[in-house]
């Protein structure tokens, strides 16, 4: 392994609240000022890199074996032997040191991984050594009220990268075609949208995945539609679901069957489970779904979410 080690303890001593959350920078533990990447490394330079987002509840890092499971393989997709610089076990140790030099006991990791240091051109195999970020912080992306209400989102007109391209199954640090995508919605009044593929089906949202309810049975997008394979979204279809007896089936939809949906809800590390309750670029003529606020079913699975992220059992595997 290479530049892992922290003094933790020391380097929280020396903090001070201005300096919070600490960052673990490629082998440092470093107030929030000082935390930085070189101007060389290819993620800053191509975003040339993959990325976790991962909840921790009650200290305990939420889904930890899934993660890193993802974050590996998605570095092999990208070709960058990560393993053989921090082994998974090696950076789980990496999350707990930034646990515990922020205080945090519920909040975010946002895990980096780069390609490392090169040269200014392409070529990926001149960078010897990933870079590795870790950041323990507050992360919140809807109001609370919103939880309550069900939001409002659009339909976004910037289609979803084609998976022969970038396979969004791969979770990169490449995410302008979201972004876009996001602004769409922001300039709409709302926060997030809907994301098709070039063929017209219904693929996720630009940063969270996407489920309808249809006569008591649960549908969501198959991978192959274009979509990252949400950890959240695992929990739902594997735990969640079976837990307040529905079925959830993978299956391509268009946007009518959306429309079209009793329920809708999106799910996401940082966005948990949340309902949405209209679809336009506006709120005045905006279509109402279902009945206009968060379902039975999206209420059983967002309340059986939080029961079991707020017990004494928060599932790391």
């Amino acid at each position: 392994m290479t530049n892992v080690a922290t003094d933790t303890k020391a380097a929280v001593t020396r903090a001070t609240t201005t300096d919070l959350p600490m960052v673990y920078v490629n082998g440092q533990m470093l107030p929030k000022s000082q935390a930085a990447v070189n101007v060389f490394d290819h993620g800053l330079l191509y975003g040339d890199g993959v990325f976790e987002g991962i909840r921790v509840y009650k200290g305990k890092i939420f889904k930890s074996d899934q993660h890193m499971r993802r974050l590996y393989a998605c570095a092999k997709a990208i070709r960058l032997d990560l393993e053989k610089h921090v082994t998974p076990a090696e950076m789980v140790k990496i999350q707990r040191d930034c646990i515990e030099a922020n205080n945090l006991v519920d909040g975010y990791i946002r895990l980096v991984v780069t390609r490392g240091v090169g040269t200014l051109g392409l070529h990926p195999f001149k960078c010897p050594v990933p870079g590795v970020i870790c950041i323990a912080d507050q992360i919140q992306l809807f109001p609370p009220e919103l939880y309550e209400q069900g939001m409002r989102v659009v339909v976004a007109k910037r289609p979803r990268i084609p998976v022969k391209c970038l396979d969004p199954r791969i979770k990169s640090l490449n995410y302008l075609n979201n972004i876009l995508a996001k602004i769409e919605a922001i300039d709409a009044g709302c926060l997030e949208c809907i994301m098709l593929n070039t063929e017209g089906f219904v693929t996720e949202g630009s940063g969270d995945n996407i489920f309808i309810v249809k006569d008591g049975e649960i549908f969501t997008p198959p991978s192959e539609a274009g979509i990252l394979e949400g950890i959240t979204r695992k929990f739902v279809i594997e735990e969640l679901a079976p837990l307040v007896g529905v079925d959830v089936t993978e299956k391509e939809l268009r946007i009518e069957d959306v429309y079209e949906a009793d329920e809708i809800f999106l799910t996401g590390s940082a966005a948990e489970v949340i309902a949405v309750t209209r679809i336009g670029d506006n709120e005045d003529d905006a279509r109402i779904v279902g009945s206009g606020s968060e379902g039975t079913i999206t209420n059983k699975l967002r309340t059986k979410f939080r029961q079991i992220v707020t017990s004494d059992n928060i599932p790391e595997n």
